[in-house]
């Protein structure tokens, strides 16, 4: 090769490598801005992104304050809540209605007039002649004894103690009152009576008032005073008996019916057990009867004031043996036919009754320091009055001497009230826990001490009670109870329950009360 033939290409070479040199520049110089740019958007991308992340921790920190300011101040008002202890507001009536529905439920004896002992006993061996008879504690209602208990036999004179109940109403509602003179129409005339009744001896043109015609119903078991006070009350015997039933009906009385008001009648029915039913609410409703009636030894009617003005000059004296004239005017003292009144210690009632077809029937009731007993025995025998009296005696006197031998009454009734108990974790802070149902008193049995008063004195009540409730609460749950204890033996429990349902609160509620009631107890 010539030498401008190698210089042109050495040239050539060197221009070419130039133009390569230029070229790696260029691409240099976009590499170096385009990483550049690069670094710039993930600058800019970072501080995007910790902005981003600031504001969520700026959030988060916000929430976080928020939520924790919401819980101490739920917190707060909780502890605050918890600390007033206000007690709930009243049921409604609706709610009443509800809570009672759920009880009676749950607790399907809790209205009965008797019950059973709350206890296991050994049924009790007596040597009871009448066929049919029961013996109550009457403040508790518990049965003690019973046979032949719902044998269906007439009540005789005991029919009395059903409008001597009737009548007693319509003196508390205020319909009538002692002091009413009650007209005589001739049906209620000793005179007009069926053969062979009892009779207080009403008569023609008498002056009588509603509680001499009681007194006359009971000491004397007269059948005239039973007409006068139904007609007196209803204006027809049919009206009465119809009044009289229904009130029985009201008392869950299922197996007893009146067919008429003095007992006369086989057709009237009834059982011991709810003539003991009937016989304790009636003494219960009213006591004062007892002393004022069934307690009396004797009654003497007519008495002067009780005659017509042109009759009090007659004599004294009249012959009833052709019959009884319309017109009674002598009095006549008649003894209570109740033989252990005076003889029985304690005892103060409460009614006989006999016609052929039920036999020697006795409502008999004592009370010797502050417990009361009564038993009904029906179906007695007895040739005679005085054969039948003295088996209601023997009868009545057994039950009753073994009755006060074995229990008495225990009315420690102090605890027993609603108590009102924090909750927890609920829509509502408190509610009441109420007693399932009525407690009056215990039967206690003599298992302890010298006598039936000493253990029924020896008796420890106890109240278990929940330091409060968790959660939801639902009307009629058993939450606590007051327990009856007797020598280390629980003779009854008595649940308490929520008189109410409360719905459960949300989790935030829920562990705020947690704070609330750790707080509190920690002050306490």
């Amino acid at each position: 090769m010539n030498t401008d033939s190698k210089k042109m290409s050495e040239r050539k070479d060197g221009k070419a490598k130039g133009e390569r040199q230029k070229g790696s520049g260029r691409n240099a110089v976009r590499r170096e801005s385009r990483t550049q740019s690069g670094d710039i958007v993930r600058r800019a991308t970072r501080t995007r992104n910790g902005t981003i992340i600031r504001r969520i921790r700026l959030i988060i920190i916000i929430f976080a304050a928020v939520f924790v300011s919401s819980f101490v101040g739920t917190a707060g008002i909780r502890l605050y809540r918890f600390k007033q202890a206000t007690p709930p507001r009243e049921l409604t009536e609706d709610e009443r209605k509800l809570l009672d529905n759920v009880l009676d439920k749950a607790y399907p004896a809790r209205n009965d007039i008797l019950k059973q002992l709350p206890y296991p006993v050994v049924p009790a061996k007596l040597s009871v002649e009448a066929g049919s008879a029961i013996l109550i504690d009457v403040a508790s209602g518990n049965i003690l004894y019973e046979k032949k208990a719902d044998r269906i036999i007439p009540p005789a004179s005991m029919t009395k103690i059903a409008v001597m109940y009737v009548v007693m109403q319509e003196i508390e509602r205020g319909n009538i009152s002692y002091g009413d003179i009650v007209p005589l129409p001739r049906e209620t005339w000793a005179c007009n009576m069926m053969p062979h009744s009892s009779l207080m001896f009403l008569g023609k043109d008498q002056i009588v008032t509603v509680e001499e015609l009681l007194t006359g119903l009971d000491v004397c078991s007269g059948n005239d005073a039973a007409y006068a006070l139904a007609y007196y009350i209803a204006g027809s015997m049919e009206a009465f008996v119809e009044r009289i039933n229904r009130e029985m009906r009201l008392l869950g009385l299922t197996k007893t019916h009146f067919a008429e008001a003095s007992g006369y009648s086989a057709d009237n029915e009834t059982t011991a057990r709810e003539m003991a039913m009937l016989a304790r609410v009636y003494i219960t409703k009213f006591p004062d009867t007892l002393v004022k009636f069934h307690s009396r030894l004797s009654f003497t009617y007519p008495q002067i004031h009780n005659l017509a003005v042109e009759d009090r000059s007659k004599p004294t004296a009249q012959d009833f043996s052709k019959g009884l004239p319309e017109k009674i005017t002598m009095g006549i003292t008649q003894q209570n036919t109740n033989a252990l009144l005076g003889k029985l210690a304690g005892c103060d009632g409460l009614k006989t009754g006999y016609i052929d077809e039920s036999g020697y029937n006795l409502a008999l009731t004592a009370h010797r320091g502050t417990t009361r007993f009564l038993s009904v025995t029906m179906n007695g025998p007895g040739r005679n009055r005085k054969e039948g009296d003295a088996y209601r005696v023997q009868d009545g006197t057994t039950l009753m001497e073994w009755a006060f031998a074995r229990f008495a009454d225990c009315k420690k009734t102090d605890a027993v009230h609603r108590y009102f108990i924090p909750v927890t974790g609920a829509k509502a802070q408190w509610t009441y826990l109420t007693p399932a149902y009525d407690f009056t008193a215990l039967t206690v049995p003599f298992i302890l001490g010298t006598s039936p008063e000493d253990a029924a004195r020896s008796v420890r009540v106890l109240v278990n009670l929940p330091r409060s409730i968790e959660g939801g609460v639902r009307a009629g749950n058993e939450y606590g109870s007051i327990e009856y204890v007797l020598d280390g033996k629980t003779l009854e429990a008595i649940p308490l329950v929520a008189d109410r349902s409360i719905a459960k609160a949300n989790p935030f509620v829920s562990a705020s009360d947690v704070v609330a009631r750790v707080v509190l107890a920690h002050r306490q």
